[in-house]
């Protein structure tokens, strides 16, 4: 069984100098890639490093989480398209996209908060679309809105992943319709996430990726443990169970998709 982890933050292993204890615990489990994700300047570099030390092993991205967004958020988008040269060019443009889970309390605060995510979620569609390459929505409390942007920039929909999915049936349904597609983390093991597991039913297995989000979101019956890309074969196992495919089946399958998706040579 070969599994990719299409989805996961690896500079907490490397900076701790866990990344080697990290892979033999992976490759045990059946997960032989990695696609180590930005989310601000902060973990670009390092991820570029480490694409070039672990070629073939580890691919990157690079975006501006909507989390990190803040003042300054024209100068850090404005760096981005630097990273998009051979031979350590990124896979994919992301994470980026919109989360109102996390802003401020004060009402005048959080609109000044969406406005900035909303104007650097544009400038990084735009900047995606004209690099041609995949994008990796981050959405959060806001899926029309973010549907809505991601429509009027005109990006191409079969380059779209809504990662780690928490939304139902219909709002994959909507996403499908268009092109895109969602990709599943361990927050489909948990026993209250009857929604999630709907909505990974009605994509199905044609589209589907996996993914740890490490080290957030660790997967039944790690829940209190930091996540790591080894925990993505229990959660490839509940999404056989909840798909009723078998598992090797699955696992061929995402795996196929991810290299298709991500253009992974």
């Amino acid at each position: 069984m070969e599994l990719i982890d299409s989805h996961c933050h690896l500079k907490g292993f490397k900076d701790k100098g866990e990344l080697k204890p990290m892979f033999e615990r992976a490759t045990n489990a059946g997960v032989k890639r990695f696609i180590t994700v930005g989310t601000s300047p902060e973990d670009w570099v390092p991820y570029r490093e480490m694409r070039a030390a672990y070629a073939g092993k580890i691919d990157y991205t690079v975006g501006l989480h909507p989390c990190y967004v803040n003042d300054d958020w024209e100068a850090a988008v404005s760096q981005l398209s630097t990273f998009f040269m051979p031979p350590c060019a990124p896979v994919a443009f992301g994470e980026i996209g919109l989360d109102y889970f996390h802003l401020p309390k004060d009402p005048l605060q959080a609109g000044e908060v969406i406005l900035m995510q909303e104007a650097a979620f544009r400038q990084q569609l735009m900047l995606a679309s004209e690099l041609e390459c995949p994008i990796i929505i981050h959405s959060r409390d806001c899926f029309a809105e973010c549907l809505n942007l991601i429509d009027e920039s005109g990006v191409d929909w079969q380059r779209i992943v809504f990662h780690c999915f928490t939304y139902g049936a219909k709002e994959v349904a909507q996403i499908i319709a268009l092109g895109g597609r969602a990709s599943f983390t361990g927050i489909a093991t948990y026993k209250s996430a009857h929604t999630v597991r709907e909505a990974l039913r009605e994509q199905g297995i044609e589209r589907l990726m996996l993914e740890t989000d490490c080290p957030y979101l660790s997967p039944e019956p790690h829940r209190g443990k930091s996540n790591e890309p080894a925990y993505l074969a229990p959660i490839a196992e509940r999404c056989a169970q909840v798909l009723a495919v078998p598992l090797a089946d699955l696992a061929a399958r995402t795996s196929d998709n991810t290299r298709d998706f991500f253009n992974l040579k």
